[in-house]
């Protein structure tokens, strides 16, 4: 029987690194950021008062139609084990919890200061070509991509909420945070763990042969190798792009290292 275990966190905090280790394993199905919690999303928005025909949908048919979308997206696919990724899944962990009672999510993190920092570089990297994640403008700063980022619908924003929601709230221990720095300073502990969590067989993975990338879809964001994975897992030290008053903004201590939270649900 096919297992279902979800990634998510925030972004630009090695969930795609993850992802391609993981997918080593030939038990296991795992890639980058899929559509499936998109259409998650709308379908609850479908499936609520909003439709007029809502009456007519049970309790019952509700979860097996939001069922249907993850059965009907690997249907064709015979791995034992799924790991679905989206930074959204965090911020629906309780519908995730009453669809799948046994599913784990996986929550990828990593410092402000760098995560904001890795945009920059990408950004800095194809200045000829606006992104499409700061809807194509030509006339923006690193301030005001900070500022769209964070905001509740932005690419941080939302997920800092979402996996702030899931840490604080009674399902937390369907929780594992895993620090990037954790994960590039020693993969085969963190791995290890992760196994553990979900209940699965070790697997022996080759921490320096790993590759993956998504060029197609980075290329159509405006931001090309956003998905692409250095062949060797490894910390690399860099000088940050920001300016030093963003650095000093986001120094603080994040909130998956207050002791309650790290002893209990950090890798």
């Amino acid at each position: 029987m096919r297992s279902l275990h979800f990634i998510s966190g925030l972004p630009r905090s090695g969930s795609t690194l993850l992802a391609a280790i993981l997918k080593q394993n030939p038990r296991v199905n795992a890639a980058m950021s899929s559509p499936v919690a998109g259409m998650f999303g709308a379908m609850q928005t479908v499936l609520s008062g909003k439709n007029e025909f809502s009456v007519f949908i049970t309790e019952r048919k509700r979860k097996a139609i939001l069922r249907g979308l993850f059965d009907s997206f690997y249907g064709d696919d015979d791995k034992e084990v799924v790991f679905d990724t989206n930074r959204a899944w965090s911020g629906k962990l309780a519908a995730l919890s009453q669809l799948y009672p046994d599913a784990k999510m996986v929550c990828c993190v990593r410092s402000m200061v760098s995560i904001i920092d890795s945009f920059e570089r990408l950004v800095q990297a194809n200045p000829l070509e606006p992104s499409r994640m700061f809807q194509y403008q030509a006339s923006g700063s690193v301030y005001s991509r900070v500022d769209e980022m964070l905001r509740p619908e932005g690419v941080i924003g939302s997920a800092l909420q979402g996996l702030k929601q899931a840490c604080y709230s009674p399902l937390a221990d369907r929780l594992l945070i895993v620090p990037y720095e954790k994960l590039v300073g020693d993969p085969e502990a963190v791995l290890d763990r992760i196994y553990g969590f979900i209940g699965e067989q070790r697997f022996a993975h080759n921490f320096s042969d790993v590759a993956y990338d998504a060029d197609e879809f980075d290329v159509k964001m405006g931001l090309p190798n956003l998905h692409r994975v250095g062949r060797v897992v490894e910390a690399k030290v860099r000088t940050p792009a920001l300016p030093p008053d963003l650095i000093s903004r986001f120094g603080d201590r994040p909130f998956w290292a207050e002791p309650a939270i790290a002893a209990r649900h950090v890798a």
